[in-house]
């Protein structure tokens, strides 16, 4: 039996479920994911669907790819809101073979597995998560693969906003730049409403994420680009360049993006998320070898290298700090945290160098104490690496909240208006 006082959520590559803990933590009684999929290719080991199933109990997980879930499994599903962070890949389409009848993607690229989703479910909303060079990328030709995205949106009757953030301009503890996609139904109040909003409003102001994630009124350096997609999304594909700036609105194929300013707040600084040395375990102290190489790695260095075909060439790379300094947030966490790596974060408390641990990475991304315990420290590492702050997930949940409590208004006001 579906709940209308619900949004039922469909959590795509869920991951340790990082979309879900946010979504909660903004409103449990509001949220309720219905089914998640979390499937790692190429481990025999699901650690990360073991932690999801873990940590929530309701609602179907599946563990299996994607691609071989049944239309009819997101049909029954019947979500409102979809969300998911996504790989970064390569979007380019073209003519399917009996030509003019369809197109067809690279396979094995998960963006077309949201699009079927959508297409099999039509739901209101839609939040994605994604690295920040998607905007720009293939270098080749810039910006060819987000338009292919958003293209696809404005073909199944979405308008798009976009946004990269930084947790830490907004008051958390990781320095982590990550864009994301906010994708509403052209139909819905909501959506009608910011139809009457110019662009620069929606972005600097009125929209989804400037109401939650405030810029300043001005662009950085007067760096606003307008454009329309073609029609033809193979066209997009094959001819399409453009430099989409860190904001963004796509409203029935048009673009008007530009690069904002955030309204800092204070950030929590490494400090403040970092346990007391005496719960500290001795094998995350650095021996004097694993000092000497992080000396080396983060130090500046000049070292000559020959080329496959003989060239000798020197690469160059510039110190950075031995350690991470505690009154600032964190640096981005990569997978490789925890590891003899120069990303790998690096404190000294009272004369002794030492790893972060995993719970204090897991609080750099905002989850509860020991959320992956579960599995191996390299794993719980790993998954931090690949997590997204869930706190920004709350906020936007927040967000979703007001915009669907207007929506409900709307549509009961026009029910005893007829």
């Amino acid at each position: 039996m579906k709940n209308d006082n619900t949004i039922r959520v469909l959590e795509l590559f869920a991951g340790v479920g990082g979309f879900r803990l946010g979504l909660e933590q903004a409103n449990p009684n509001l949220f309720e994911v219905v089914w998640a999929n979390q499937w790692e290719p190429s481990r025999k080991a699901q650690d990360a669907f073991d932690c999801y199933s873990r940590n929530f109990k309701n609602g179907i997980h599946s563990n299996k790819d994607i691609s071989t879930v049944p239309d009819e499994v997101f049909q029954e599903a019947a979500p409102n809101l979809v969300v998911g962070g996504f790989p970064c890949q390569d979007y380019s389409v073209a003519r399917t073979l009996s030509g003019e009848q369809g197109i067809r993607g690279k396979k094995g690229v998960l963006f077309w597995e949201i699009k079927r989703v959508l297409e099999n479910t039509h739901p209101k909303y839609v939040l994605l998560e994604n690295v920040d060079r998607l905007l720009k990328s293939p270098s080749s030709q810039r910006g060819r693969d987000f338009a292919v995205m958003l293209a696809t949106f404005r073909d199944l009757n979405y308008s798009v906003e976009w946004r990269v953030i930084n947790a830490a301009d907004y008051g958390f503890a990781q320095r982590r730049r990550r864009v994301f996609i906010f994708a509403y139904k052209n139909h819905i109040s909501f959506g009608m409403n910011q139809q009457h909003l110019k662009g620069n409003e929606i972005i600097f102001k009125d929209g989804f994420f400037a109401k939650t994630f405030p810029v300043h009124g001005e662009p950085y350096k007067d760096r606003i680009n307008t454009e329309e997609l073609p029609i033809d999304i193979v066209k997009i594909s094959d001819e399409f360049s453009f430099n989409f700036h860190t904001a963004g609105l796509m409203r029935n194929g048009k673009i008007f993006t530009a690069h904002v300013n955030p309204i800092l707040k204070k950030p929590t600084t490494l400090k403040e998320i970092i346990l007391d040395e005496e719960y500290i375990d001795e094998k995350f102290y650095l021996t004097p070898e694993a000092e000497d190489k992080f000396d080396y790695l983060r130090g500046p260095k000049k070292i000559e290298r020959t080329s496959v075909d003989g060239h000798k060439y020197h690469f160059s790379e510039g110190g950075m700090s031995p350690t991470d300094e505690l009154d600032k947030p964190g640096r981005t966490m990569l997978t490789s945290e925890g590891t003899i790596n120069r990303s790998t974060h690096i404190i000294e408390v009272n004369g002794r160098k030492r790893f972060l641990t995993p719970i204090e990475c897991e609080r750099l991304n905002g989850f509860p104490d020991d959320w992956t315990a579960c599995m191996t420290d390299r794993m719980r590492y790993f998954c931090m690496g690949n997590a997204l702050v869930v706190d920004l997930i709350e906020l936007m949940g927040k967000r979703i909240e007001e915009i669907e409590m207007a929506d409900k208004t709307a549509n009961k006001q026009l029910q005893l208006s007829i």
